[in-house]
């Protein structure tokens, strides 16, 4: 977004947020983060921040249901205190309704920026990592006690890998120019791997894997961390959490924290984080992992980065439609850093499935 093209935004969310209850005049409305899927603004009002977003219909088609999961999800926090979690409270409308529409039909919401918090752009040592699986780890007890049929689909067919793998197939077969290089690269890297992208699936279908409640999209730009004791105190973006495998959230935190390096040459798997994080989780949770769950964990580990990579490639394919660019040609390099990734990962298989093994006292070793 150039910085006209941002100045309109603000000026739309400017009028925008006047539609809600707020105690104070709104001083500034400013584009925020770097989402790819929801345009985000921070709005100031007096000494109070906020976080306005409106929701990219494109991908949530249905966005009430995302509001519906966010009142079930406060409510359960909120009879859990003791987890020491903290989700954004919503703002109301004017109106009494927790959103409001603009007269092209788009969808905006308005939420508190928890204050004294900041996120991390990466993991400079083991403690953050430990708070990591800390949160997610109470995270998942937290909602392991709400039933899953409570929540309302938000994104049908999220994390199915083999669902993206046929997506991706069925665009690549629609495509009939010669692929550069990076993309010929990435779709044989793909071909490769295509045999194993059913493992969790088959596993679930198999009834070895429980549906739970996951937060969908743990990924380190979603902690929040107590800028004084530096603890993790909030997990945000809570619009996938939905029914699920915990296997989804592990392998994206993981893919996103321990992933150092950059590009498609120099991506690797960091050991020591992420055995810092998966100790810290398996502590917090104590036995509420069951031995199939522990088992396939390595397997999602090298599963998520994969799915990921093959969204960005889908979405190049397709002209860019589903994630947020700023240039053509970006979803392919981050397609190309993932799959580094994942042949980082599986370079390491051995080592990844002795830390599970050791961090959960359970779980397969590669011989």
């Amino acid at each position: 977004m150039n910085e006209s093209e941002s100045a309109n935004a603000a000026a739309v969310a400017s009028g925008i947020v006047s539609r809600f209850a707020l105690p104070a005049p709104v001083g500034s409305v400013e584009s925020y983060g770097g989402g790819l899927i929801n345009a985000t603004f921070l709005v100031t009002a007096e000494d109070t921040r906020y976080i306005l977003q409106r929701i990219n219909g494109a991908v949530f088609p249905e966005p009430e249901r995302i509001m519906s999961n966010l009142s079930v999800l406060a409510g359960h926090v909120t009879a859990h205190a003791e987890s020491g979690i903290r989700i954004p409270a919503l703002i109301a409308a004017r109106d009494g309704r927790s959103f409001v529409r603009d007269g092209q039909g788009g969808f905006w919401r308005l939420m508190e920026f928890i204050p004294n918090t900041r996120g991390l752009a990466r993991i400079d040592d083991l403690e953050q990592a430990r708070e990591v699986g800390r949160i997610l780890g109470r995270f998942h007890v937290l909602v392991s006690d709400l039933p899953v049929d409570r929540l309302a689909v938000t994104l049908p067919g999220f994390h199915i890998t083999p669902g993206y793998l046929e997506r991706f197939e069925r665009v690549l077969a629609t495509c009939t120019a010669v692929h550069p290089e990076a993309l010929s690269r990435a779709i044989a890297c793909v071909t490769a791997r295509r045999a194993q992208v059913d493992v969790l699936e088959t596993a679930r279908r198999g009834g070895h894997l429980p549906v739970r409640v996951i937060h969908g999209d743990p990924k380190l730009d979603n902690i929040l961390f107590d800028r004084v004791t530096g603890r993790a105190v909030s997990l945000i973006d809570l619009d996938t959490v939905q029914a699920g495998l915990v296997h989804y959230d592990i392998g994206d935190c993981l893919r996103s924290c321990c992933s150092r390096g950059r590009g498609s040459a120099g991506t690797r798997f960091d050991l020591d984080l992420c055995r810092a994080i998966l100790g810290a989780y398996a502590d917090e949770i104590g036995g509420l992992l069951d031995t199939a769950e522990i088992g396939l964990l390595s397997d999602a580990i090298r599963l998520i980065p994969f799915e990921l990579a093959l969204r960005f490639l889908t979405d190049h394919l397709e002209g860019d439609r589903y994630f947020r660019v700023t240039e053509r040609g970006q979803n392919l390099r981050k397609a190309g850093g993932q799959l580094a990734l994942v042949e980082d990962i599986e370079g390491k298989e051995r080592e990844i499935r002795t830390i599970v093994a050791a961090c959960f006292g359970r779980g397969g070793i590669v011989p």
